[in-house]
């Protein structure tokens, strides 16, 4: 591997004059800046991050740790933190827990190793009744998606208590009276957005009925056993609402291939506005989640902290927006 000192051997410099080159310091003489640069390039030296970061006292590097990178939403949210982080000359390693406390321990605590500048990440519910305890990693968080204590740390969020009560509400104005949800398990997302799905039940007087309610693994395959298994039931759902993408691919099609006759005899609506969404028949009415800005956000978030570390706690509440379309029976 060439070294710094390689370098400077073939420019016939000091290590020292070579570094301030590198790391773009003034007083060097466009001469010597120019000799050192033909000199990188011929003999394809490239600095040692490591070595670097421990020199500067400051990572270029941050953690995103989210549940799941094969959900279109959290893939989204990846690619507006990696283009934030790259125009401030940050790189990003990614790390998914499939909502699994013991993989995001072990994540958080590599990414604690690896010295990194900080961590966006979507917590497990463990982490997220534990959240000052993250506090230990000594190094800057950013919360997304998952409801956390003002004040603990920094946050990005939307309602996902009033998106789903709005999603219901939409539900019921349709004539629907025995509505089924569908809820991601382990996930304090899921959580939060049954707990809306019961409000606005409770508020129409409507029952919960507990067999038409259902948390699962966030994958496609079990949202679409879970709709089949709703409509084998005597009394099958008149309308059923998704929790996440992932989740609404299974059931949408299980929906479609036994018949469900959607819109006409069930509604459908669902969390996340998938491309595929607005383009099947009947097209999903869905809650659109701002999942760019959500991850934008997160990153300029952490990149201020990064630079001022005793800047007050700020939460960002971003708003959804309810996008209605033919699956409850609501265009012609």
């Amino acid at each position: 591997m060439v070294s710094i000192r390689d370098v400077a051997d073939h420019c016939g410099l000091s290590t020292a004059t070579v570094s301030r080159v590198l790391a773009g310091k003034d007083h060097v003489r466009d001469e010597v800046r120019q000799r050192v640069r033909e000199a990188v390039a011929l003999l394809n030296y490239r600095p040692n991050r490591v070595a670097r970061s421990l020199r500067s006292n400051r990572s270029t590097t941050i953690g995103l740790v989210v549940a799941d990178v094969q959900n279109p939403y959290f893939t989204r949210i990846c690619r507006a933190v990696e283009d934030t982080a790259l125009r401030s000359g940050f790189a990003v390693f990614l790390c998914n827990t499939d909502e699994d406390p013991e993989k995001e321990e072990l994540y958080l605590r590599h990414l604690a190793d690896e010295n990194v500048a900080g961590i966006i990440f979507a917590p497990t519910g463990k982490a997220v009744r534990d959240i000052g305890k993250m506090k230990d990693l000594g190094m800057p968080l950013v919360v997304i998606d998952r409801p956390i204590d003002k004040g603990l740390a920094d946050s990005v969020v939307i309602d996902n208590v009033g998106a789903a009560f709005e999603l219901t509400e939409h539900l019921i104005s349709h004539h629907r009276t025995r509505i089924a949800g569908i809820f991601g398990a382990r996930s304090a997302t899921g959580r939060e957005r049954w707990k809306g799905f019961t409000l606005a039940l409770q508020k129409h007087g409507l029952a919960e009925e507990r067999e038409l309610v259902l948390s699962v693994p966030p994958h496609e395959d079990e949202g679409y056993k879970a709709v089949q298994q709703m409509l084998a039931m005597a009394a099958p759902p008149d309308a059923i609402l998704s929790s996440n993408e992932l989740l609404a691919i299974g059931a949408y099609r299980a929906l479609m291939e036994t018949g469900g006759r959607c819109p006409e005899n069930i509604s459908f609506a669902s969390f996340d506005n998938a491309a595929w969404s607005a383009l099947v028949h009947p097209s999903v009415t869905v809650i659109e989640q701002p999942t760019y800005e959500i991850g934008s956000s997160a990153a300029e978030l952490l990149l201020q902290r990064i630079e001022d570390p005793n800047r007050s706690i700020r939460q960002v509440a971003l708003k959804h927006r309810l996008l209605i379309r033919n699956s409850c029976g609501c265009l012609p």
